[in-house]
């Protein structure tokens, strides 16, 4: 039986609020908004542009989409007071990282979708894009995991413009008009089939990763109207590059005594 998650009046409240303020800001444009399921548990893939777009994520599910969104949060979150009293009274749910405590945050979510026939959305990327274009990243399996472990649908939505508002790195808005137009568009549930049942294991927690990361991104291209990257920005593989080329200027640098002998056998 599904559990009432939140506190109703609390709900009318911060959705007002939150829905009066974002129509002063940006203008909203949702596609596809029928691959939502009306009831029962959805796992709500996205893409992550700004620290402002789970605002603009939550709108778009909760007024184009007709459900309530519930999110997996970073922890520090919860460590603004009223930040905090909102998010737990709206049955958000907190994650530690790297910590036993987000083991059992994960359970939390798998009980919201199954239990409680929430819609709940996960950035699979788990930070904002990197990407110097600004696509989808590659991401880490959390959410595949979820999907194969408990069959819940993983719907996939794409969106572009919040860029506009706050860029990632800025502390201050573009909240000047005219207001910024904020792009959504849905795609029907991701095909996960040939993967369940199987044993969870790297591969196949991967496998069904790509393709999630697959159809958010075609969303997002359709959106923009471009061609993705033929590979996604790894932000792992960027961090160990940028490390090298650091090791390597500063023994080009340390290099630069050496003598003409040493140089010639260097070269030699």
């Amino acid at each position: 039986m599904a559990k009432n998650r939140e506190s109703a009046w609390v709900k009318w409240v911060v959705s007002r609020i939150v829905r009066a303020t974002l129509w002063l800001v940006y203008k909203p444009d949702w596609k596809g908004t029928e691959h939502v399921p009306e009831q029962r548990g959805a796992i709500i893939a996205t893409n992550h542009l700004s620290v402002l777009d789970p605002l603009t994520v939550a709108h778009f599910l909760y007024i184009g989409a007709r459900r309530w969104p519930t999110f997996t949060m970073k922890d520090s979150v919860m460590k603004i007071p009223v930040v905090r009293s909102v998010a737990r009274a709206t049955g958000q749910i907190p994650i530690k990282r790297g910590t036993t405590d987000a083991v059992k945050a994960l359970e939390e979510a798998e009980k919201a979708l199954t239990r409680d026939d929430s819609s709940v959305i996960f950035y699979p990327e788990g930070t904002c894009t990197r990407d110097p274009d600004l696509w989808p990243m590659t991401a880490k399996t959390g959410v595949a995991r979820i999907a194969l472990s408990t069959g819940v649908p993983v719907v996939p939505v794409a969106h572009w413009g919040e860029q506009q508002l706050l860029p990632y790195g800025r502390k201050k808005p573009h909240l000047l008009p005219p207001r910024k137009r904020v792009y959504f568009k849905v795609g029907p549930p991701v095909d996960l089939d040939r993967l369940r049942g199987q044993p969870l294991t790297a591969t196949v927690l991967q496998q069904a990763t790509e393709a999630i990361m697959a159809d958010i991104t075609a969303l997002q291209a359709d959106i923009r109207g471009e061609e993705p990257p033929a590979e996604p920005f790894d932000m792992k593989k960027a961090r160990k590059a940028e490390r090298e080329a650091a090791e390597r200027a500063g023994n080009g640098q340390d290099g630069g005594d050496e003598s003409p002998r040493d140089k010639n056998d260097a070269e030699a």
